[in-house]
């Protein structure tokens, strides 16, 4: 019986390129809202005996977790043999310890949850930290797949002589691997924060790379304040104007508007949450992690 794949809402490519790749059945759903703002969900075939994956970025979370949940609810009710979830892009990671007293473990939170309701997850880069592993939280199979590979070759393939620039030192790990995959020199900025939006970086001593392009390296960008810093003090040093590439474009609050106004060149994103910058194709990636999944579920 073949797989079926159920592309949550904005998700149809995804949930294409899935079906094809996996040989599965594309099965629709009714996602909607009431007028008070509750969640309706209707699944439109027949799943019993079935493996079922669920495609879908979880950007802006909050909106698209209760018809996530419902369905992975509701696919079990019908009789599937499993219930996996294709999320390219998966949030609640960044609040991974309790900071300040009372303050919600949320990493853990979200974990949890998913976890009573998924078999397994397949994602890419996620933002890990203190967690060092999806599995430290979360008590379902995961795997992540890494992006890295395809921004060096699109770095390759599209800038010449590239400098590639981490805006703050969380950002290290993926510019450093996207550097040694290029073949390009690296350096990491200094980053203070005074805010969720409100930054100031400081530039290192870049004088031995003067007259290379350089390239911002991140794995998310959110509401592009740190970018937008970077791209402000690289001006003030004479630098050219960089290109950005990243994984995930989660582009918050007119993040992008904001960014090709502070000068940045050209951003450049996965296609782990749909957006015009998406010009790296993770999805076959996708489609083999969910293949090794379904072998085992």
């Amino acid at each position: 019986m073949k797989p079926a794949v159920l592309p949550l809402p904005g998700n149809e490519a995804l949930g294409a390129r899935l079906a094809l790749e996996l040989d599965a059945e594309r099965v629709a759903a009714t996602i909607r809202r009431f007028p008070d703002g509750e969640s309706y969900v209707r699944l439109e075939s027949s799943l019993a005996g079935r493996a079922v994956v669920l495609a879908g970025a979880l950007d802006r979370p909050d909106d698209k977790l209760m018809p996530l949940f419902l369905a992975a609810t509701t696919a079990r009710e019908l009789g599937a043999r499993s219930v996996g979830l294709v999320a390219p892009y998966l949030p609640y990671l960044r609040q991974d310890r309790r900071f300040l007293a009372g303050e919600a473990v949320s990493a853990a939170a979200f974990a949890d949850l998913l976890s009573s309701r998924l078999d397994w997850i397949v994602t890419v880069d996620p933002h890990l930290h203190r967690i060092h592993r999806l599995e430290e939280v979360y008590r379902i199979p995961t795997e992540s797949i890494t992006a890295m590979p395809r921004l060096a070759h699109w770095v390759r393939e599209h800038v010449v002589d590239p400098l590639l620039i981490g805006p703050d030192e969380e950002s290290r790990q993926w510019v450093e691997a996207v550097g040694h995959l290029a073949g390009a020199p690296v350096a990491v900025l200094r980053k203070s924060r005074r805010g969720d939006t409100e930054v100031s970086v400081e530039l290192p001593d870049l004088s031995a790379h003067r007259g290379r392009t350089p390239v911002l390296v991140d794995d998310i960008v959110s509401t592009g304040a740190t970018l937008i810093e970077a791209a402000g003090a690289l001006r003030r040093a004479a630098h050219e104007p960089p290109h950005c590439v990243a994984v995930h474009g989660v582009l918050a609050g007119g993040a992008y508007p904001r960014l090709l106004a502070a000068g940045i060149r050209r951003l450049v994103t996965c296609n782990t949450i749909v957006h015009p910058t998406n010009e790296i194709d993770v999805h076959d990636l996708l489609a083999a992690a969910a293949a090794r999944q379904l072998r085992t579920a």
